[in-house]
């Protein structure tokens, strides 16, 4: 027998007992895709970088391969049966796949070595994985366990059930079914993560995903949890199904409206309580469906601008206590769009520059306060701080240019000496 002969005789063996005592981990329940924890055996093993359900480069080892690739999990990088598998896996584990060609190359093959309809027999080790940032700042991280099932996603203000679990430091502090309106978690004592990461997911997924303090419980945590400030959580969750919102296209004017003054109350409720991302999400919401309305009645467009002037000022506000002060700007330069005069939005705006250090404008901003009421104190005291601001920039940039004009001076003395000396004085 040849050394490819008993290599493929034991690949049958193993398969044949694979296929009698495997897991079927397709979310089909088909028997596509089984699975059996093992170790390390006989088999020739290598470092694959991988990408398992959204995660970022990880390694994992194959008998079917001897060098590393760079692969992106659940991104159409991967046969379906790594897709399933991998991300069933926890770091360290190796296991024995058995795949369907229809979880992996199907009728097409892969030539020159793997023919039309092939079953497929893995050995994996998953060495190491980096999750999904699904913001890109850092503070959601998502490793998918169970891919979801079609293409759709819930939306803002979708209705959701999901089963979770949260834990901090290790410790589980909540485990609970529950039914609410993405957007509107907190009311259910669960964290502005969790509805970002659900705008994400597909029916059916079940994921793990890592809070920063900023998209957990913040620096208020939560006593009813024992949860300090600013903790990292984790949670396990399954999204079980979901109705999506309708959209603005799908809603008329006068609905509009009506959902304009519910979610106005909404977002100032949450804002009253410090939630300033969730009421972020609510007075986004009047943005999203009358920014762009049009065909008005006069009634209606005097209701529609009233409703955009107090999200844009709002907004404005929760963007101020969010540190993010360009969007307060915005956010100002589109309410004094509708109301050039507004002293709420020239003072936001205001007090926005000043945090930015844009100084002058900062200033010119508290002047057109005081031009549309002389008696606004605090625009008054504003305006003194914005000149003392300038003069303390002035005079920093004064000693650094000073510090770096005489470096400077010093370099071409000695740069200058260096060169005339040879040859004595230069006439």
């Amino acid at each position: 027998m040849t050394t490819d002969e008993a290599t493929k005789s034991e690949g049958e063996v193993q398969a044949a007992a694979l296929a009698e005592r495997g897991e079927d981990i397709t979310p089909a329940r088909d028997r596509g895709v089984l699975k059996v924890r093992g170790a390390a055996g006989r088999v020739q093993r290598c470092g694959v970088h991988s990408h398992v359900g959204g995660l970022h480069p990880q390694l994992l080892r194959s008998w079917s391969s001897s060098r590393a690739v760079g692969l992106m999990y659940s991104k159409g990088q991967v046969i379906k049966a790594w897709d399933i598998g991998v991300a069933t896996m926890k770091k360290g584990e190796i296991c024995y796949l058995l795949c369907k060609p229809e979880y992996a190359y199907g009728s097409a093959g892969s030539a020159p070595k793997i023919p039309s309809n092939a079953t497929l027999f893995f050995e994996v080790e998953l060495l190491d994985f980096k999750g999904e940032d699904l913001f890109e700042d850092g503070g959601i991280i998502r490793r998918i366990k169970r891919k979801g099932e079609g293409y759709s996603n819930p939306n803002e203000g979708a209705t959701v059930e999901i089963h979770l679990e949260g834990f901090c430091g290790g410790t589980r502090f909540d485990c609970k079914d529950v039914k609410f309106i993405v957007g509107e978690g907190e009311d259910h004592d669960i964290p502005i993560g969790i509805d970002k990461a659900l705008e994400k997911m597909q029916r059916g997924e079940h994921c793990i995903l890592y809070l920063g303090p900023r998209y957990g419980f913040g620096e208020a945590g939560k006593p009813k949890y024992g949860i300090q400030a600013n903790a990292e959580l984790v949670y396990e969750v399954t999204l079980k199904s979901f109705e999506k919102a309708k959209e603005s296209w799908e809603m008329d004017t006068k609905e509009k409206l009506e959902q304009a003054a519910i979610v106005k109350e909404k977002g100032t409720m949450y804002f009253k309580e410090g939630k300033y991302l969730q009421a972020v999400i609510q007075y986004g919401k009047i943005v999203s469906w009358l920014e762009m309305e049009y065909g008005l009645s006069e009634k209606e467009s005097k209701a529609s601008d009233s409703f955009l002037l107090a999200a844009f000022l709002n907004l404005a506000m929760c963007y101020l206590k969010l540190r993010e002060y360009a969007k307060a700007v915005e956010c100002c330069d589109k309410a004094l769009g509708l109301d050039q005069d507004n002293e709420k939005g020239l003072y936001r705006r205001g007090e926005a520059r000043l945090l930015m250090n844009e100084f002058e404008l900062a200033k010119c901003d508290f002047q057109k306060v005081l031009e549309v009421n002389p008696q606004n104190k605090a625009a008054k005291s504003q305006i003194s701080v914005c000149q003392k601001k300038t003069k303390e920039h002035n005079e920093r940039d004064r000693r650094i240019y000073a510090n770096m004009f005489t470096k400077f001076a010093e370099r071409d003395a000695k740069v200058r000496v260096a060169w005339v000396w040879p040859f004595g004085r230069l006439r």
